[in-house]
């Protein structure tokens, strides 16, 4: 749950006081959901979904899932960088796999009732639902809605 002396204000949010490291861990929402944590989960579904369930490859310790509270902690030793660089390597891995596949339509390596086309569809679902949390959380953080956030993004060019 969101305590307000954790993190500074919308209205009185300094920059240089509100780091990466607060804002990955901060949790103004009524659960337990953190940005670093959504990043984090997010990466290691891909990764599970890809790498075991249309690869095939044995993931120790990431499938099967153990602990789900662990995908959303975000450990001290885990930075803001260091998670979003471990979910662009995903990403890297999941055009690899997927340019791989010759037909979506075959089944996927964990479950043959699902075809790759139903585990792309789901992490679309997936990564769709937990963007939704985290522009929530985010909104929450800094005050800023998506309105003029996309404005400021178009006009960049």
């Amino acid at each position: 749950m969101f305590v307000p002396h954790t993190l500074p204000t919308r209205q009185s949010a300094d920059p240089l006081t509100c780091t990466a490291r607060v804002v990955a861990r901060a949790t103004p929402a009524a659960g337990d959901l953190s940005l670093g944590g959504l990043i984090k989960h997010s990466a290691r579904t891909e990764r599970r979904w890809v790498l075991a369930g249309i690869a095939g490859q044995p993931l120790p310790g990431l499938w099967p899932v153990e602990n789900w509270a662990d995908d959303f902690r975000v450990d001290p030793d885990e930075t803001l960088a260091g998670l979003l660089s471990y979910y662009a390597d995903t990403a890297r891995q999941t055009e690899q796999v997927v340019a791989e596949v010759a037909d979506l339509g075959q089944p996927q390596a964990t479950d043959p009732e699902r075809s790759v086309r139903w585990v792309l569809l789901h992490l679309i679902k997936e990564t769709s639902r937990h963007a939704g949390h985290a522009d929530i959380i985010r909104e929450t953080l800094d005050g800023r809605t998506a309105g003029p956030l996309t404005e400021d993004y178009d006009a960049q060019g």
